[in-house]
């Protein structure tokens, strides 16, 4: 039988405040944490889940819980720290609280096996993973000679392959496993983060970072051939894995291997507010996990423009630049240092690390402004000296008899890895560079504050709806609360 709706937000708001009046008549009793849920929740409109999931209902059988309930006290389970739905459904038999913020009459809560229900009517898909149980053996990642450096991708595809590929794919949203997931927190988190000029949509400044996931403790895979039986203990043939959207990665941070997913965040650097995640194998590599969630978002947010990227030195490739210079694109990419530097500039010039020009004595020469126009950026001597109202240079041996010394033109189009607007050595650059670190404090939040990683699920099914539901929390967190709480005041005018 097909769900039936309560009525409008506003009919779910006079249900929190005829029970919040009934159990708890002294609102003072609830801790201040707690009121900040209480508050969000109840100015937070679930409208469209309804909405979007009547069709996929039977007409038939016995009346569903409501999609708006269920999605908000999934919510609710992650924002009190319950990682556990079995938990999650004992919890709401026994505390009211969570029950009336849900949306259920108290002692009346749906069980565990309603709430897997609900989240297989989110998925997309008649398979809880994105890839084969069955496939070959992934080539493991080497360890990095340093220490707290990334390892070495392990694809054998380029970044410049790569890119123009995905250019060229047209991703379609309805195709995907989590396109429900995605659209209800497109519609109801996202756009509200917009409309509320959280998110500038029409000059989205972006910062990207993957962190790792860890799922399990090891690898569970096992043979599905003979060659055992018959002596050939290392064949290659294909494995059953029983997480086959993962593998086996390099943990940079704590320096160790790990099991798992690389998830790739796209923030909006402004606010710190996350604007699209994606789940790759955790041997993928950042270069590549940017590309993959990147042209997605490009396809599923078509209205949003792109002004920056602000990027992490695992980003620092020569397509990279290309393709953001054709899309009107500012790149904050810093070097990584293995992409190399024209020896020799203008003949007696060479390039020092972050893009500036070095004279023929040595000397980093100073920065004089940008021509757009022409595409160049203008640079002069460093040891022009103004004393006694004489302008004169003070090298031994001067490059030139020029009355201002000797200039330099950084042709954009050169080499726009090294040559950028603006510089690296800029002021500038250093401090909307500063903003990239808006992707590692959202994977902080959804790490640690929402404890992303203790779900210990084993689909990505699971862990693509947790990871959602975690983005959503995100983005009400940021929402203004009024300084005076409208609730308790109707709940303390009535008493």
């Amino acid at each position: 039988m097909l769900p039936v709706n309560c009525g409008s937000h506003t009919d779910y708001q006079n249900f929190i405040v005829t029970n919040l009046r009934k159990y708890y008549p002294n609102p003072n009793a609830l801790a201040r944490s707690t009121w900040d849920i209480i508050e969000r929740f109840w100015n937070l409109d679930l409208s469209f889940t309804d909405t979007l999931m009547t069709d996929k209902y039977s007409k038939f059988g016995p009346a569903p819980r409501t999609p708006s309930c269920m999605q908000r006290s999934y919510l609710l389970s992650i924002d009190f720290k319950v990682t556990s739905l079995t938990e999650w459904a004992a919890q709401l038999k026994m505390n009211p609280l969570y029950a009336i913020l849900s949306g259920f009459e108290p002692g009346n809560t749906p069980g565990v096996g309603t709430f897997y229900d609900f989240i297989n009517r989110l998925w997309n898909s008649d398979d809880d993973h994105m890839s084969p149980h069955i496939h070959p053996l992934k080539t493991k990642v080497k360890k990095p000679k340093t220490k707290g450096t990334k390892a070495d991708p392990v694809e054998k595809v380029t970044v410049a392959d790569l890119l123009p590929s995905l250019e060229k794919t047209d991703f379609i949203l309805d195709e995907q496993p989590y396109s429900s997931l995605f659209k209800i927190y497109q519609k109801e988190f996202l756009e509200i983060s917009v409309s509320t000029g959280l998110i500038r949509a029409d000059a989205l400044a972006l910062a990207g970072d993957g962190t790792p996931v860890v799922t399990s403790h090891r690898e569970r895979k096992k043979r599905i051939c003979k060659c055992k039986d018959n002596g050939i203990t290392d064949c290659k043939c294909d494995r059953y894995f029983s997480q086959p959207d993962c593998d086996i990665g390099w943990d940079s941070s704590r320096d160790c291997y790990y099991h798992g997913y690389d998830l790739y965040m796209l923030v909006d650097s402004q606010s710190d507010l996350p604007v699209f995640p994606h789940f790759c194998c955790a041997s993928k590599h950042d270069s590549h996990g940017f590309l993959h969630a990147f042209f997605r978002m490009r396809s599923f947010l078509p209205d949003y423009t792109v002004s920056k990227v602000l990027l992490d030195s695992a980003h620092d490739a020569m397509p990279y630049y290309q393709y953001f210079k054709r899309k009107n694109i500012t790149p904050f990419i810093d070097l990584n240092g293995k992409g190399g530097r024209p020896p020799i500039y203008k003949n007696d010039f060479t390039i020092d690390k972050d893009g500036v020009p070095i004279c023929p004595s040595g000397y980093r020469m100073r920065r004089d402004g940008i021509e757009v126009a022409k595409g160049r950026m203008k640079f002069k001597c460093p040891k022009i000296s103004h004393a006694g109202g004489c302008i004169s240079c003070t090298c031994e041996k001067p490059c030139s008899n020029a009355k201002y010394g000797r200039t330099v033109h950084l042709v954009l189009k050169d080499n726009p890895r090294l040559f950028n607007n603006p510089p690296r050595s800029s002021k500038e650059w250093k401090l909307e560079y500063n903003a990239r670190t808006s992707a590692e404090r959202s994977n902080k939040r959804e790490k640690l504050d929402f404890k992303l990683e203790d779900g210990r699920h084993r689909s990505t099914k699971m862990w693509y709806c947790r990871l959602y539901h975690i983005l959503m929390l995100q983005h009400l967190d940021a929402l203004d609360l009024p300084s005076e709480s409208t609730l308790k005041k109707m709940i303390l005018d009535v008493a």
